[in-house]
């Protein structure tokens, strides 16, 4: 079958089967299939796939149609301009977390201008990021932050091996220290300037708000905090408090359904502040020591 046939078949295919987005789906797979671009797609139409490319094609677009996510068939997903690996053992990034991004290196341009709280013989920023999962935030930060001394923990030993891949794949693997960590467990008191993350922060009451593929194949540690999706944010706050130096920052990903409670939980810290995404939603929070 043709290249332009085939891409049309699979549109349709997943659109009988409620796959949203259908035909970038269908391109994106296909492009997986061919290892090509979509300018490739579009400059051959004619092109006859071979037996061996139409029974890929067929495989990986019947794994989305059940619900698997893209990003974990191809192995692959964009974060702050960067590929990045992935695989079923880390939480997928996505767009929203380029807001923690976004918020600590303005932070951190405030803190090198005026060293806000950091004594005078630190000369590199200390930067903890906590369930770094795929690891794509401390990359990020190491490719943002070259002053940066970044640590990245997990609790998984799965995810850390994606981490420690995705670093290295942007030869950032020098800058940042990997550790298995449960939360920040075992750093010393007064030590870092930033403490970052993206924890799980849904609860288990919202379970059947969550995308159907999310409740899946997304390792559900990762999505789900407990009951009300505050719970390992309420056991970070205080430790992040500990860990960090005075004037530090705790920066966090959350959502709209806990920001007052998560305002609350930090109540005693200065500076709080809680940012909207693109979206208006509540997205990430901010609070200094």
């Amino acid at each position: 079958m043709q290249l332009k046939q085939t891409l049309a078949s699979a549109v349709s295919r997943l659109s009988a089967d409620y796959v949203p987005s259908p035909r970038m789906n269908a391109e994106l797979l296909l492009m997986f299939t061919l290892s090509c671009d979509r300018a490739y797609l579009y400059a051959h139409p004619e092109r006859d796939l071979t037996h061996d490319e139409q029974n890929r094609y067929d495989q990986v677009l019947a794994e989305r149609a059940r619900g698997v996510p893209a990003q974990y068939i191809t192995g692959h997903q964009e974060f702050w301009g960067m590929d990045l690996i992935v695989s079923p053992a880390v939480l997928i990034p996505r767009p929203e977390t380029e807001h923690v991004i976004e918020s600590v290196v303005e932070l951190a341009g405030v803190e090198r201008a005026g060293g806000r709280g950091r004594p005078p013989h630190a000369s590199r920023l200390g930067i903890v990021d906590v369930g770094t999962g795929s690891g794509c935030i401390a990359v990020a930060l190491a490719k943002e932050l070259p002053q940066a001394e970044i640590h990245a923990g997990d609790i998984s030993v799965a995810a850390l091996e994606v981490a420690r891949a995705n670093a290295a794949r942007h030869q950032l693997e020098s800058r940042i220290q990997f550790r298995q960590i449960d939360l920040l467990a075992g750093f010393e008191t007064s030590s870092f300037d930033f403490i970052v993350s993206n924890p799980p922060y849904v609860g288990e009451s919202e379970e059947d708000q969550v995308q159907l593929d999310v409740r899946k194949f997304e390792p559900r540690d990762a999505v789900f905090a407990g009951p009300t999706g505050l719970e390992v944010i309420a056991r970070l706050i205080p430790q992040a408090h500990a860990v960090l130096r005075p004037g530090g920052w705790l920066v966090m990903e959350i959502s709209g359904t806990i920001s007052e409670e998560v305002r609350q939980l930090l109540r005693d810290w200065n500076e709080v502040r809680i940012r909207p995404d693109l979206q208006s939603i509540p997205r990430v929070a901010q609070a200094r020591k």
